[in-house]
């Protein structure tokens, strides 16, 4: 195995981490600072929309920055911000290190993947971006649950020690292993918000932000929704974490193979469909340990399992702005865990934490909409021929 890669992979696993673990620890995070669950839950927005809203803007600002160099400033600030977060003596200056930490994230995300794909021969690209992209969906299944569990049985202040030696790790391996590779081909700002003027891009985005911001109104504030199951004890909620990232993991793995040979439209509106069922009834569900499991394995499953078919969809509308499209669907996520997490925090005291799943699963019953209205869309351009081809 490419040890360039695998350093690459070990980054985006501590930003996955970083962007998932909070779920864990929230109400350890509330009672320290003295604030309410849905306060504590800004520290998720914070950092989701900041990695959203600079992502696209620091690749088209830095993109004659040496690769290896902007790799080392993005890990290197996540690191300082995760430790900045450990000895925050009070909520606002933790939600500034959250900030700090989105930004790290930013710098370091779309760069280890265009620096992967120049680091092997065109015919091994593939490959390599999915070991990058590897590291991070692995977060989901692995990072998220131990960062759980060590807060549960230490303290949140050791699971941020956790996230920033993922990334020091990370720091360290870039600096040993990684080779100065040439500048990509910049790529203004302007023209990477450019397809956004195309409805068929705006709704196909629009779909993602929705989804997303029902399956995190949920994730966001798990050990809250599923506290009944949980019962207080940390390896209990660190298995449902499990469960959940191991399905979207194996999901994702899978929805490949499915996606050409029914399109991207069933495969989008099925698993949506299956989310909203899986979420709707989670105020039942998740009142007892097996039933909770069962929904976060079934919803775990079918939310990953909807990024693909967008990002295939999106390559569809536009193949030469691939890179571009499954870029602004990147943000198009971490936007909507951002309005989750205010979200959230917005409808806790109106219908309870055990409820949040009606609210979110009306959000995920929109997306299906929203989907619908992309497909006709790219329906209708494709049947007259004035763009390229699209899947429906």
């Amino acid at each position: 195995m490419d040890r360039r890669l695998l350093t690459l992979a070990l980054g985006m696993f501590a930003l996955g981490t970083d962007s998932f673990v909070f779920a864990g620890i929230l109400p350890e995070l509330s009672t320290s600072f003295h604030t309410s669950i849905g306060a504590a839950g800004q520290m998720i927005t914070v950092y989701a929309l900041v990695y959203a809203l600079f992502g696209p803007t620091i690749a088209a600002l830095a993109a004659n920055v040496a690769r290896k160099r902007l790799l080392l400033g993005g890990i290197g600030l996540f690191v300082v911000a995760n430790l900045g977060t450990i000895v925050a003596p009070n909520l606002g200056l933790a939600l500034v290190t959250r900030a700090l930490a989105g930004l790290g994230a930013a710098m370091f995300s779309p760069t280890a993947s265009g620096t992967g794909a120049m680091l092997v021969p065109p015919e091994r690209r593939g490959y390599a971006l999915s070991i990058i992209v590897a590291g991070l969906t692995t977060a989901t299944a692995l990072g998220s649950p131990i960062g759980a569990v060590i807060g549960g049985l230490a303290s949140w202040r050791w699971t941020m020690v956790f996230v920033a030696a993922l990334g020091a790790g990370a720091f360290a391996g870039i600096w040993v292993f990684m080779p100065e590779v040439p500048v990509p081909p910049r790529i203004s700002l302007a023209k990477r918000v450019a397809p956004l003027a195309d409805s068929r891009v705006g709704l196909t985005l629009a779909t993602t932000v929705l989804s997303q911001v029902g399956t995190f109104i949920v994730f966001s504030y798990f050990s809250v929704v599923f506290d009944r199951a949980v019962d207080n004890r940390p390896m209990v909620l660190g298995a449902l974490l499990v469960l959940w990232g191991l399905a979207g993991t194996v999901s994702n793995l899978l929805t490949g193979r499915v996606l050409d040979r029914i399109g991207s439209r069933k495969v989008v509106i099925a698993k949506l469909t299956v989310v909203a069922a899986a979420i709707l009834t989670m105020p039942w569900s998740g009142a007892h340990l097996w039933s909770a499991a069962i929904a976060v394995t079934i919803w775990g499953a079918c939310a990953w399992g909807v990024l693909v078919p967008q990002q295939f969809r999106l390559a569809s509308i536009n193949p030469s702005m691939t890179s571009v499209l499954v870029g602004l669907n990147t943000s198009g996520t971490y936007i909507g865990v951002s309005i989750a997490g205010a979200l959230g925090a917005a409808a806790i005291p109106a219908i309870g934490g055990h409820n949040l799943g009606l609210l979110a699963g009306v959000l995920v019953v929109l997306a299906i909409g929203m989907s619908e209205l992309a497909s006709l869309r790219i329906a209708s351009v494709a049947k007259r021929g004035m763009e390229g081809p699209a899947a429906a």
